[in-house]
């Protein structure tokens, strides 16, 4: 094969490889991919495919393909699943500190620190007697296995041997009580870059777990929510219009204009946010430090500029859409005097329309 389509070819994996990390990172974000159709109570981890249980709490599973387990009317209430024909469901606040939980392995490790948002959609059960405020989270190293059927504490995440782990919540201003309606659950966080897996659950034990009580059809004692289409994608960049905007990781050596890995890292995640807004264009501008004649410099910062527009052209982006502009060494952000002032000098920024 031509060296030239070799070197296509390998340029084209890579990039995917960052659109695929932009995509939902969850593996069957809504459960609908399943061993057997479930007919029984706390199937969850040995019927839906790439999930599990992190504990022994007997998570449910619905599918609208069983007469047991079904969706929408099930033992716990009515709910039509908020995509496809199934969804999960579990405590959330149960007596004697009673958990149960859902663990996905990601189809790719997060990467260190990127932003990413995770968001999932919940229902409240009509035979729950509580609703809760706040939701848990845990971004792991290993998958959890552990006997317990109460609630996940710090203590015991930290107990596993050679794993590392954190955890946060996603809390609301209000108790989430609705019983007819998906609400959609969303925060970001920012990534160690070890994570492997996800889970969610409430981690806090009864005595703080923040609750209220609602009108129910039937005593259960307990808050059980449903849950659907869960997703983890790494968060797109948001930029304000007719602002320059500079590229923070991209800081080139003395007399440089070649990109390096990291530089072309920023510039993909910028590609992705233009492909999302067809409509916008996009201006490079180049500087330099004051080294070297004005002429010189001018050409060197104009080269900076023209090694972006290049690489988004590359990669994808329509010639029209991306301009350049060199400064030269005429509007330095910071002094000359020092080469730190004189690093910071050689930037390069954009403006978007």
């Amino acid at each position: 094969m031509n060296s030239k389509y070799i070197y296509f070819f390998l340029l084209l994996f890579f990039f995917l490889e960052d659109v695929v990390l932009s995509q939902n990172l969850v593996k069957n974000p809504s459960f609908e991919a399943y061993h057997e159709c479930p007919n029984t109570l706390g199937t969850f981890n040995e019927h839906v495919k790439s999930w599990s249980t992190p504990t022994a709490g007997s998570t449910d599973y619905f599918n609208t393909c069983s007469a047991i387990m079904s969706a929408p009317e099930n033992f716990n209430g009515i709910q039509h699943p908020k995509d496809g024909k199934a969804y999960s469901g579990m405590y959330f606040y149960a007596p004697g500190d009673y958990r149960e939980y859902i663990q996905v392995a990601l189809k790719n490790k997060l990467r260190e620190g990127k932003k990413y948002e995770l968001s999932f959609y919940i229902s409240l059960a009509e035979g729950s007697d509580f609703a809760v405020k706040d939701f848990g989270v845990v971004c792991s190293y290993k998958q959890i296995a552990l006997e317990t059927k109460k609630a996940l504490s710090k203590g015991r995440l930290f107990s596993i041997k050679g794993n590392k782990s954190y955890s946060f919540e996603i809390n609301h201003l209000d108790f989430h009580e609705d019983k007819s309606n998906w609400l959609k659950i969303s925060t970001s966080f920012i990534a160690k870059g070890y994570e492997k897996y996800l889970l969610i659950g409430n981690l806090r034990n009864n005595k703080l777990t923040r609750k209220v009580q609602t009108k129910r059809r039937e005593t259960k004692k307990g808050a059980y929510y449903y849950i659907d289409m869960v997703s983890l994608s790494i968060a797109e960049p948001e930029f304000e219009l007719e602002k320059v905007h500079r590229f923070e990781n991209i800081l080139f050596d003395f007399d440089v204009f070649e990109l390096n890995k990291s530089a072309k890292d920023d510039i993909k995640a910028l590609y992705l946010y233009l492909q999302n807004n067809p409509s916008l264009t996009i201006t490079i501008i180049g500087h330099t430090d004051n080294k070297g004649s004005e002429k010189y410099n001018e050409k060197l910062s104009l080269k900076r500029a023209n090694s972006i527009v290049n690489y988004l052209v590359e990669i994808g982006l329509q010639k029209n859409r991306a301009s350049s502009i060199g400064y030269g060494n005429k509007f330095p952000i910071a002094s000359n005097t020092t080469d730190e002032g004189q690093k910071l000098n050689r930037r390069v920024e954009f403006l978007i329309k």
